[in-house]
């Protein structure tokens, strides 16, 4: 493989911190609820609105950045949206009304929805052959976005009370000024790849778009992203109130949970070209059932803690993986298919969130907790239908092709197959 079809990884790099400050912002919604319902006495449900809220920002207006970003050039929108992202949810603490309250956090989700679809588009390009991987880089940093949140704000909050989220807006803030910096280079590096890869599919037939496929591996992200907005909404909840817990030890297992997804991420991307796409989503979804079930009968903040971080891991396993195979069910419109992905289906887990905060404040949180584990038997229904990609296919092909074969003639009369080392 030539330097241009390898990983450019200082416009990854960039791209991932990126990444990184935008799901920060995410991250920290949830960790900050604990903290809203204690010192301004929001409800369950009104607290887990703002989840709502930040998704409805954040997720259901993304495709529209997706189309505009497959049709005009964006770029722009990348160091724009972290620093939307990180001003939105810093305001959070300064807020005296609900209202206020609401609007900074769909200010931060602006942000989050302006970032995401070019952020995949250029982690696409600048990875050139080497798209899973590079997607898996770029996706971790997202998660370990969302694994920084809750760390950030928990330290913050408890040390300079709530008004101390305004320092959730400097690092972001930092970031958005670098990506700014670099993105003549980043148009550079994204179009000379993206003619690479150009020129190494021009012998074949351009790929339709399979909108079947994509539809259905929207609903998987969708049921995923149910399971795990509602763990992120809940988990510092059910410890806190289930368990008995501390407000400091609710959000340490959230923050054990969203680390081990990064740590998940990661994994995935490195096994998933000996695994198969397919076969590494459908597994994960499988896994989770049993962990969900065993996280909910947990009886001890140890062992549930332990089975949180264990479901962290096997949920987001797959994250990056589904980016890559939306992507590659419509490879003509790579924004459009970064947009849903990234934000549309994982929308609907904020709006799942919104709708069992409802449910706890009438049934209580072991309810909540038993239709967050009940939402992986679809996913794993659903992911068994997802055909393997027509890259997949064409990958798996290359590599078979390049597979040393071993022929009749290659065989002695004893059966000893003959390699350069026993050749007289």
């Amino acid at each position: 493989m030539g330097l241009t079809g390898a990983i450019d990884r200082r416009a990854l790099a960039t791209l991932a911190a990126g990444h990184v400050c935008a799901d920060m912002a995410q991250g920290a919604v949830p960790a900050l609820l604990p903290f809203l319902i204690d010192q301004r006495g929001l409800s369950y449900g009104a607290a887990t609105a703002l989840l709502l809220v930040t998704s409805v920002g954040s997720s259901a207006i993304q495709p529209l950045f997706g189309l505009g970003s497959d049709r005009l050039a964006l770029p722009w929108l990348m160091p724009l949206g972290v620093l939307l992202a990180g001003l939105g949810v810093a305001l959070v603490g300064v807020t005296e009304s609900y209202a206020a309250t609401a609007g900074a956090v769909a200010l931060s989700g602006v942000g989050v929805a302006g970032f995401h679809p070019e952020g995949a588009r250029f982690a696409n390009q600048v990875s050139g052959d080497r798209r899973g991987q590079g997607m898996s880089l770029f996706s971790l940093g997202g998660n370990a976005g969302f694994a920084l949140g809750p760390i950030l704000v928990t330290t913050l909050v408890l040390t300079l009370g709530l008004s101390g989220t305004v320092l959730l807006a400097v690092i972001p803030a930092i970031v958005a000024v670098v990506i700014a910096h670099e993105l003549p280079r980043l148009r550079a590096v994204a179009a000379e790849k993206s003619a690479h890869v150009a020129r190494s599919l021009a012998e074949e037939d351009r790929d339709p778009d399979d909108w079947n496929a994509f539809v259905r591996l929207g609903g998987v992200v969708a049921l995923r992203s149910g399971v795990y907005f509602g763990l992120q909404a809940f988990i510092p909840l059910w410890f806190i109130h289930h368990l008995g817990t501390s407000e400091g030890a609710g959000n340490a297992a959230l923050t054990a949970m969203l680390i081990a997804g990064a740590f998940g991420t990661y994994s995935g991307g490195r096994v998933v070209d000996r695994l198969g796409r397919r076969r590494l989503v459908v597994g994960s979804c499988a896994l989770s059932i049993p962990l969900l079930v065993l996280l909910v009968l947990a009886p001890t903040p140890w062992t549930a803690g332990v089975l949180t971080a264990l479901v962290g891991f096997v949920i987001i396993l797959t994250f990056s993986i589904t980016v890559v195979m939306s992507q590659e069910y419509l490879p003509n419109r790579l924004g459009l298919a970064s947009g849903v992905s990234l934000g549309l289906a994982i929308g609907v887990g904020g709006i799942v969130a919104a709708l069992l905060g409802v449910v706890a404040d009438w049934f209580g949180l072991r309810t909540v907790m038993w239709l967050i584990a009940a939402q992986a038997v679809p996913m794993l229904l659903l992911a068994r239908t997802l055909p393997v990609t027509r890259a997949e296919r064409r990958a798996q092909a290359a590599v078979a092709a390049r597979a040393p074969r071993v022929v009749a003639s290659d065989v002695q009369p004893h059966g000893q197959t003959i390699t350069p080392s026993n050749v007289p």
